[in-house]
């Protein structure tokens, strides 16, 4: 099967034939969280659009060196390089150490990540874990005339920069336009210019989070971590550069033009951007006070939810939508998304009970192919799960008699199935899976047995109060002639 992968390069914004710089090793590196509080629904989409890049190039045989930082330090309150550092204005609040507020929300970070099943990165590396790599690389861009020190702090000269390179390249902005709607603030601080942003920033003596530098004690700017942390784990060149729309300017463009000048060439093949979840058409996200945590979503404890959603549940509703589309969060939007997950769910049970026959009426190889081209097509997880739900009418087409399936079919089947919901998409049904899940499918087949042996003493009653009672319960009970199964309905 031709599996060459188109990826839409929001640098080019094009469409491009993916083939990697170092096949077959491919090298993706994706902005993670600034760890000072709970994540929440915005958080879970990049985690999950990168973790089904990451199985799917994973899955194609590729070996993948997936690297998704930790952000515990240099993120101010506004991209200005303006406010307090979001972490230690945390621990001030909180009267924590720094590292006690990033250990707390990064250890429920990944309690998260684990229940929406996002594979653990191959490295996460921690800003304030490579202080030394990151004023290394401000020395050479400070080597090359690119950057300048002013009252302490170090900060990139934009305007030099895009004499011979184009500052705005990735996100399409215009320096000279840039330049006229800010000449309004030259002169206010202590930059050349205000786009200019800042590498290094003096600490003010109230600041908590210092280091000793070539220039005085202070602190590496947001954007310098990632140059840095990319640099040293995928080389000064690498495929993929992953993150939230949000990060692209001036983020993600700030390292393209630190990049360029400390190293000479243009740091990523590829980036990709994820675009946002809304509420009510308005970005969901802490900045603005209108989002929901993962934990909230979990438990139902949210004014704005009418119920509890699984983890399973928001990572179909968040694989429901392409990476590249916006997504509105709605009641309806994830409860039409659990009843289609347990839809999928239920078809994966009966597929395992299905018999075969001697010839084959239903294309079972047509549902493979489409899991393919979808995905192969940027990571067209939409149109993976409608083929999905295309194999699901196989299924039960077959179940019902309407249709038959050979041996060979129904193995290529199963193992497409395999393949695409549980290995590359990662969903897995949360009622029988683990420790949990044993004692689940234990009690389960208990209260068959029981009522299995009600129905041999022509005991109605007790058999009905269980069916009823399991009804209740969304636990479906279907009497076959190789015995009760159950299922859990929508």
């Amino acid at each position: 099967m031709d599996n060459n992968i188109l990826i839409y390069n929001t640098l080019s914004r094009k469409k491009e034939e993916f083939v990697p710089i170092n096949s077959p090793f491919v090298g993706m590196y994706v902005c993670g969280p600034t760890v000072y509080g709970d994540a929440h629904l915005g958080h879970a989409r990049p985690a999950i659009t990168f973790d089904l890049v990451f199985r799917y190039l994973t899955h194609l045989g590729y070996r993948v060196r997936y690297v998704r930082n930790i952000t515990d330090v240099g993120h101010l309150e506004n991209d200005a390089d303006e406010g307090e550092d979001k972490i230690g204005k945390k621990a001030r609040l909180e009267e924590l150490e720094p590292m006690e507020i990033v250990q707390y929300y990064t250890d429920r970070y990944h309690d998260n990540m684990d229940q929406l099943n996002v594979r653990k990165p191959s490295i996460e590396p921690r800003a304030s874990g490579h202080i030394i790599e990151q004023i290394e690389l401000i020395k050479k861009i400070l080597a090359v005339g690119l950057a300048y020190e002013s009252a302490g702090s170090i900060y990139f000269d934009v305007a030099r920069y895009n004499e011979s390179h184009h500052y705005g390249i990735l996100s399409g902005r215009v320096l000279e336009d840039m330049l006229s709607n800010t000449r309004v603030l030259e002169g206010q601080d202590e930059k050349r210019n205000s786009f200019d942003f800042a590498l290094w920033k003096k600490a003010q003596p109230e600041h908590i989070m210092r280091w000793p530098s070539p220039w005085g004690e202070g602190f590496p700017g947001w954007h310098m971590e990632c140059s840095a942390m990319s640099c040293k784990y995928l080389g000064d060149q690498f495929d993929i550069h992953g993150g939230g729309m949000d990060l692209m300017f001036p983020h993600h463009e700030a390292e393209i033009a630190q990049s360029m000048a400390a190293n000479g060439k243009a740091p990523v093949h590829y980036w990709m951007h994820n675009n946002m979840i809304t509420i009510n058409g308005t970005k969901m996200g802490k900045s603005l006070g209108n989002f929901i945590t993962l934990d909230e979503l979990f438990t139902g404890d949210h004014a704005a939810l009418e119920q509890a959603y699984s983890p399973m549940t928001i990572r179909f509703f968040i694989l429901q939508a392409h990476y590249r589309s916006t997504v509105d969060f709605s009641n309806e939007a994830l409860q039409a998304s659990e009843k289609g997950f347990h839809r999928l769910l239920t078809a994966t049970e009966t597929l395992k009970k299905l018999k075969p026959s001697e010839v084959s009426s239903v294309d079972v190889s047509a549902v493979k192919k489409a899991c393919y081209d979808a995905l192969n097509d940027d990571f067209n997880s939409p149109l993976v799960i409608a083929a999905l739900f295309e194999g699901a009418r196989i299924i039960n087409v077959v179940n019902d008699g309407k249709e038959t399936i050979t041996a060979e079919d129904l193995i290529l089947l199963q193992n497409t199935f395999d393949t695409f919901v549980f290995d590359v998409l990662g969903l897995k049904d949360e009622v029988t899976s683990g420790s949990q899940g044993d004692t689940v499918k234990g009690l389960m087949g208990l209260i068959l047995n029981i009522r299995q042996n009600a129905r041999v003493t022509k005991d109605w009653s007790t058999s009905d109060l269980i069916r009823d009672e399991l009804k209740r319960l969304s636990i479906q009970i279907k009497d076959t002639k190789d015995g009760s199964v159950w299922t859990v309905e929508d």
